[in-house]
């Protein structure tokens, strides 16, 4: 399959031809080596992703690995993500400012803050007073220079402290 085709382009096809009952395997074959091409392809349903400068014997190879259940990308496409992964991982995130200010038990507040437990429901947990916990998150706010509790929530997620379906 193409990407750019007359009448429906390859994606679109690619979606149609994927959502039918028993659908074939598709492998595009384009001039288009463009990540944003290869991510829709790819999200399309298309099992693979090859350039139309690929040798006739890799391009049959090709075939044969996606007619066989498996997924295939072009070197140079496979080369990129690899870059592009290798790069993500490498960085050394810095911490958000103020995090290193709180304290464990201010981290675990706003753990708890971010599971979305009320002043209450934390307190009993870690057996204070509602008061103390109060206390906590008013600092935690202050701290990390946040108006709310939704934006700890929202801190909390976007920086891993917390993760979706973890415990505080």
């Amino acid at each position: 399959m193409d990407i750019r085709m007359p009448v429906m382009d390859g994606l679109e096809a690619t979606r149609r031809i994927a959502a039918s009952e028993n659908p074939p395997r598709v492998l595009m074959l384009t001039t288009f080596d463009l990540d944003e091409y290869v991510f829709d392809a790819l999200v399309a349903g298309a099992s693979g992703f090859l350039l139309n400068d690929v040798a006739a014997e890799q391009l049959l190879a090709g075939i044969h690995v996606i007619a066989h259940g498996d997924s295939l990308l072009a070197p140079t496409v496979t080369r990129r993500l690899i870059e592009s992964f290798v790069s993500d991982h490498q960085r050394t995130p810095q911490p958000p400012p103020g995090l290193d200010e709180l304290t464990a038990r201010e981290l675990e507040i706003l753990g708890h803050v971010a599971r979305g437990l009320s002043n209450a429901e934390i307190a009993e947990q870690l057996f204070v007073s509602s008061s103390t916990v109060k206390t906590h998150v008013a600092r935690v706010l202050i701290k990390l220079g946040l108006r709310d509790r939704v934006q700890a929530v929202v801190f909390a997620y976007e920086t891993g402290l917390i993760r979706p379906g973890t415990e505080p």
